[in-house]
């Protein structure tokens, strides 16, 4: 069994219950020294734990805890819900010289509910989307084969994401990767038993996830990467 990480306390995943019914600031910060030990502490452990994975299976991918993991302040400026605390802990993983969620990164959360895997292109901005609508164009042949691969498919699912009506323009309708180019977040999003989380078994089952969206997210990240290796007119001229 592996025992690089340990799995969650049962006193961390109490104390995310408990903030759920008590989501409010009095009541968290006299117990934000519980949430730091038995929440925030042991997810630095399973980061660290991942980052050594990610060392043999993609080294562009390895994000320290500190950047990684999310804060447990919720922003609440344009949500009808107001409370201020998350009531799950998260990290991810980006490539190495992108933003969050605009290429192809890696996402991890836990709680008491769930543990959620998920990977992909999240929120991609137009220049990014296009980047990646127009490589799906040439190359959906490939993409196809990526998504239909039997471990891919058995350990998350199938492609989801938010898409448009019709197929955007400089597309032709009848294209053959008309349904791809519709998509506006391309990602994959495997949901695990969160009693795994109290369990050694968690990490493997994760890295397992992990490793069979890698060309996947090789795939999205390749036309933004090659993009940033195109030179600016302007350094013609240095």
């Amino acid at each position: 069994m592996n025992t690089e990480f340990a799995g969650f306390p049962e006193e961390g995943f109490k104390f995310l219950r408990n903030l759920k019914r008590n989501n409010r600031r009095d009541w968290f910060q006299p117990r934000k020294e519980i949430y730091l030990e038995q929440v925030r502490g042991p997810m630095v452990q399973l980061v660290d734990a991942l980052n050594r994975s990610l060392a043999r299976l993609a080294p562009t991918y390895i994000h320290p805890p500190e950047k990684a993991i999310y804060r447990v302040y919720r922003d609440t400026r344009f949500s009808h819900d107001k409370t201020p605390y998350k009531t799950h802990i998260a990290a991810i993983f980006p490539r190495r010289g992108m933003a969050k969620h605009v290429g192809g990164g890696l996402y991890i959360s836990v709680s008491p509910w769930e543990v959620e895997v998920a990977g992909g292109a999240y929120m991609p901005g137009p220049e990014q989307l296009n980047l990646i609508r127009y490589y799906l164009a040439g190359h959906h042949e490939e993409f196809r084969k990526i998504t239909g691969e039997p471990t891919f498919k058995r350990l998350l699912g199938s492609v989801i994401g938010d898409q448009l009506m019709r197929v955007p323009k400089g597309f032709e309708k009848d294209h053959p990767a008309a349904d791809l180019v519709r998509y506006k977040q391309i990602y994959v999003d495997a949901t695990l038993d969160p009693a795994l989380a109290l369990t050694p078994k968690l990490l493997p089952e994760i890295v397992a996830r992990m490793k069979a969206m890698l060309p996947l997210l090789e795939f999205l990240n390749r036309p933004l990467v090659d993009a940033q290796r195109v030179p600016r007119a302007s350094e013609f001229f240095l």
